[in-house]
């Protein structure tokens, strides 16, 4: 099932996509006295096989009932997730390209990680689909992009072993790690950089675990402006979905609706020849398949 949140009248609503259009949950539980199903994505996640169950009944009985359809393309998407409880967890160079490309951009040895090496951002930075990326020039000259994976949690849990870890997931969707090079340098430190308002488009919808299945060999791709910048696939992870849950939750309680990106691969502006940074205008679309295009324009402040 593919899960959206979008604005009606202002106010972001549930929405259940199919094919083109995008069913509004609210109305239609209302018109089939449907009073359990939640009103939120935060509500579905939380309610977990049997919320997931009872929205998947309904959408088969609205089929038929056009009122309660609207087409996706005139559908207002909102990041699935509008403002996550917390900061997203993020993973640091875990594409084996990627973590090559970023030694050689920056001068330093080959080193590959032993662990996971985690960062988050906060929920001020999180935006959906459509919405604009703010590049302040003040702040960076250098705004680059990462296409990533994102896992949503599905339930709490802490310790979790590996091969538990992916029963712990809900859902994936498209995460664009927007960063500010410059500003990441300066900082000597990951947050601040990656952390600036608009910096974590996400979207355009969750695709849930039992539909999106093994996550292993998906193609991850990034377009600015039509053109391929990154092109990849989850083959390359140095450490994959399973033991990022797991590790990640080492002494550290993981709740429903917790957001987990996966790391980006290769391509990024940072490891170009000349590096092509972000500017205004340009379209940025990131890709992973079996989810979806998440598309963001990037837009100069004054």
């Amino acid at each position: 099932m593919r899960l959206v949140t979008f604005a009606q009248s202002g106010v972001p609503s549930l929405g259940v996509v199919e094919g083109d259009r995008v069913l509004n949950v609210e109305a239609a539980a209302g018109k089939f006295g449907a009073s359990r199903i939640p009103a939120s994505m935060e509500g579905v996640i939380a309610g977990g096989a049997a919320a997931l169950a009872a929205l998947g009944e309904l959408a088969k009985k609205a089929a038929g009932e056009a009122d309660l359809w609207s087409p996706l393309s005139a559908a207002t998407l909102l990041s699935p997730i509008p403002r996550p409880n917390k900061n997203v967890f993020c993973v640091g160079r875990n594409y084996k390209a990627h973590i090559e490309e970023g030694a050689r951009a920056r001068g330093v040895p080959l080193v590959f990680p032993t662990v996971p090496e985690f960062f988050s951002k906060p929920p001020t930075s999180v935006i959906g689909h459509e919405a604009d990326i703010r590049l302040d020039t003040k702040l960076t000259e250098q705004l680059d992009y990462e296409v990533e994976l994102a896992l949503v949690i599905g339930k709490t849990c802490r310790d979790i072993s590996v091969d538990e870890a992916m029963s712990a997931v809900f859902g994936y969707t498209v995460l664009n790690d927007v960063t500010a090079r410059d500003l990441q340098k300066r900082h000597h430190q990951w947050f601040k950089g990656k952390g600036l308002d608009t910096y974590c488009p996400i979207g355009p919808w969750i695709v849930t675990a039992d539909d999106f299945g093994d996550p292993s060999g998906r193609r991850v791709t990034l377009r600015v402006n039509g053109v391929t910048r990154q092109d990849s696939s989850t083959s390359d992870l140095l450490f994959n979905c399973a033991t990022i849950v797991s590790v990640l939750s080492q002494g550290l309680t993981l709740e429903a609706g917790d957001i987990v990106a996966t790391g980006t691969p290769a391509g990024v502006a940072l490891g170009m020849t000349p590096q092509l940074w972000l500017v205004d205008g340009d379209v940025v679309e990131a890709e992973v398949e079996g989810v979806g295009i998440l598309r963001n324009t990037v837009r100069a402040v004054a």
